[in-house]
């Protein structure tokens, strides 16, 4: 199915662009690495939020997810690892998945991880965001995983039972996890290095052979998620219309730059959701 378009991001941003697609009477899915509103709800007290004052983090995201639901809207699990121009419409990839539309709109929050040095080279030569996508390629080889989060532990576990030796790096505190092919190795990776693929990942103090890099975040940078995307500081460089430098692409709420606010990100979110829509009906 080819959608008007695809949302990417559940925070504030991507609410409101879900919530005003679906007033537009447009079609869209939603797509999201993680529960809606998910780091909204440690805010203890938000005070600036028109028409809710002094409202808690908790009670602000279960107002954005109680609209969603009575409009019928909840987004799609799976983090999103690739975005494709495919001129004229955009194929973008979360999990096993792929899914096709003439619009995506990225409300991907704020990517804190930098690159590693090679990871934007090397990617799709040896460098992955996907367990389940792309583990199968490995089976019996050497490779290296590294994460930011415990919570990935599931996905390097299913790693390990496909290929020969893991070395894990964890980039978080208080790792128990283990393999019997499993070689835990707390070290800060420098760069993932080769020829025409991967050959070997350099950390402090050494470095190892492998066949492969699995890089485990809660997100990817927005210029390693769709190439050719401008960006500055991290951040998504779009106009007052959340229109970036590749048309049918835009970028709403914190992703965009400060200041990080949810009125701010849920403003946007209806810009771009507006800005989307007259774009599918200049490019009908």
């Amino acid at each position: 199915m080819l959608y008007d378009s695809i949302i990417v991001g559940a925070g504030p941003a991507g609410v409101s662009v879900a919530i005003n697609l679906k007033i537009l009477n447009k079609s869209f899915i939603w797509l999201a690495g993680s529960e809606v509103s998910g780091k909204a709800a440690s805010a203890e007290l938000v005070r600036n939020y028109p028409g809710l004052p002094d409202v808690t983090g908790k009670q602000l995201v279960w107002a954005f997810k109680n609209h969603a639901e009575q409009m019928g809207l909840e987004p799609v699990s799976g983090q999103v690892t690739a975005i494709y121009d495919l001129s004229g419409r955009f194929a973008v990839t979360a999990g096993t998945e792929t899914y096709e539309g003439k619009t995506v709109i990225l409300c991907t929050g704020v990517h804190a991880s930098k690159p590693i040095a090679g990871e934007e080279q090397f990617l799709g030569r040896g460098v992955s965001y996907c367990a389940t996508c792309d583990g199968f390629l490995y089976k019996g080889k050497n490779i290296a995983v590294l994460s930011t989060d415990k919570s990935f532990e599931h996905e390097v576990e299913y790693l390990c039972s496909l290929a020969g030796h893991v070395l894990y790096m964890p980039m978080y505190k208080n790792c128990t996890f283990s393999a019997p092919n499993c070689e835990v190795l707390v070290k800060m990776p420098k760069e993932i290095a080769g020829g025409l693929k991967v050959q070997k990942l350099v950390f402090d103090g050494g470095e190892r052979e492998v066949d492969g890099v699995f890089i485990l975040r809660s997100s990817v940078a927005p210029s390693v998620l769709l190439r050719g995307l401008a960006t500055d500081g991290g951040h998504i460089v779009a106009d007052r219309q959340c229109r970036t430098n590749i048309p049918g692409v835009f970028a709403a709420g914190d992703c965009t730059g400060r200041p990080y606010q949810y009125a701010k990100a849920v403003g946007e979110g209806n810009v771009a959701a507006h800005a989307a829509v007259d774009y599918l009906a200049e490019n009908k």
